[in-house]
């Protein structure tokens, strides 16, 4: 793991086994750095911990997109949760099989139910229009499509109300009491094989003894099903295990904890019917949260109602500190064994009053040109970065025992504007 408390070396963080100072004079801040040797070790925790059923583990691309990312998680063996025809399209750029491919998601357009036809991929069904209108795509192309559905359980994680996808009032899926119902009419539908059951409740859920319920009514309806006759390849649980933002406050349980709550009651229920279907889990942050860092450059150090540290990435390229109230550790990465005496507010760049990355910690005094990390950026940092101010998105780089690779070049000026076009009456 890249412990960054145990990795220093000249006063500079070293991430990866690289040195952040020099990762940023060579390509620039802002920079995503993003650790391989984390990214594999965080998914092979998964695999051991869920080691005595038939298992696998799809990774959430909506968490980080980034192609050298899905490569390596396709090299250990990784399915896909995808939620959009281009997350699909990036799995297949990324050898990841398609059979290991759910297509989720609460509004998909003809042309993605298309897609997913077209490719073969499973589709989590989240409506009964939905399921219907799957039929008929299914048969305008001559062949069958693969289903399983997403359960509303009705489970309530304590996060974030805009990341508890599993409550009775969310968008995603199809209420629990609906369900069975649902699956008899897939059953009569042409074009229709029912495959599996999926269910997701949440995401950076700490308190995980949710997932013992939302298993508990997984299962339940897994019995009724079996009952009525409707088999099911796989079961698949969802993700949204959490990951340790605030180290001296929160403590993440591990794969091996999320195990001790899903395997007995799993076990129980699949021995009970005498049936081995699949289970499928799709974590996405505790494999790449903390796996990369943020670097930025200070651009501005100000005394005004507060000390504050303008540094020159705002919500434009991490958004979750001003979405989500979210909290992350910054360090100053060129000054790391510096005494923190002094209250600071880290602050983008963006034309925003929300645009805060960091309320009221201690750092070392800080000046101008020093680099400030943000932490645990690995999940829904650069995947939903946007280009506002017309700011354009910064470069990513891999490192691997301080061997470093360019994944993705920094934008230009033309990139952000190169589909605009002026009509020829304005000109």
């Amino acid at each position: 793991m890249s412990e960054v408390g145990e990795e220093k070396g000249d006063d500079h963080l070293i991430f990866g086994g690289a040195d952040v100072m020099e990762l940023a004079e060579q390509y620039g801040t802002p920079l995503y750095i993003i650790d391989e040797n984390e990214i594999r070790a965080n998914f092979r925790r998964y695999k051991d911990a869920f080691a005595s059923v038939d298992n696998d583990i799809y990774f959430a691309v909506k968490a980080n997109g980034n192609l050298a990312v899905l490569r390596i998680l396709a090299q250990e063996g990784a399915g896909a949760d995808v939620f959009s025809g281009g997350e699909l399209e990036l799995v297949k750029l990324a050898g990841i099989p398609l059979n290991k491919v759910l297509f989720n998601g609460n509004a998909k357009s003809i042309e993605e139910l298309r897609a997913a036809v077209e490719s073969q991929v499973t589709v989590s069904v989240d409506s009964r229009e939905e399921l219907q209108t799957l039929s008929a795509v299914a048969g305008e192309s001559g062949t069958d499509a693969g289903i399983s559905m997403r359960v509303n359980p009705d489970v309530s994680p304590n996060v974030n109300p805009k990341i508890a996808t599993g409550l009775r009032t969310a968008k995603f899926g199809i209420p629990y009491e609906e369900i069975v119902l649902t699956y008899e009419e897939a059953a009569t539908l042409p074009n229709i094989v029912i495959k599996g059951i999926h269910c997701h409740i949440g995401s950076q859920i700490l308190d995980i003894s949710v997932f013992e319920e939302a298993t508990e009514k997984m299962m339940r309806l897994v019995t009724d099903l079996y009952e009525r006759g409707i088999g099911l390849e796989f079961v698949d649980l969802g993700g949204g295990l959490g990951i340790s933002y605030e180290k001296a406050k929160e403590k993440a349980s591990t794969p091996h904890d999320l195990a001790a709550m899903i395997l007995p009651t799993f076990k129980a229920k699949t021995q009970a019917l005498g049936i081995t279907p699949r289970l499928i889990l799709e974590p996405g942050r505790s494999i790449v949260g903390p796996a990369s860092i943020l670097v930025t450059r200070v651009n501005t150090v100000k005394d005004a109602y507060k000390h504050f540290v303008a540094i020159d990435a705002g919500f434009n390229l991490f958004v979750r500190p001003a979405m989500y109230d979210a909290y992350h550790e910054v360090v100053v990465a060129n000054r790391l064994n510096e005494h923190a005496s002094v209250l600071s507010t880290v602050v983008g760049s963006i034309c925003e009053s929300g645009d805060i990355i960091a309320k009221d910690r201690m750092l070392p005094p800080v000046k101008r040109g020093d680099l400030v990390a943000i932490l645990d950026a690995g999940a829904y940092g650069f995947s939903m970065s946007s280009q506002y101010n017309v700011r354009p998105r910064c470069a990513e780089v891999l490192v691997r025992d301080g061997a470093v690779d360019l994944i993705r070049t920094k934008e230009s000026i033309d990139d952000v504007i190169r589909n605009q076009v002026i009509p020829q009456r304005l000109r």
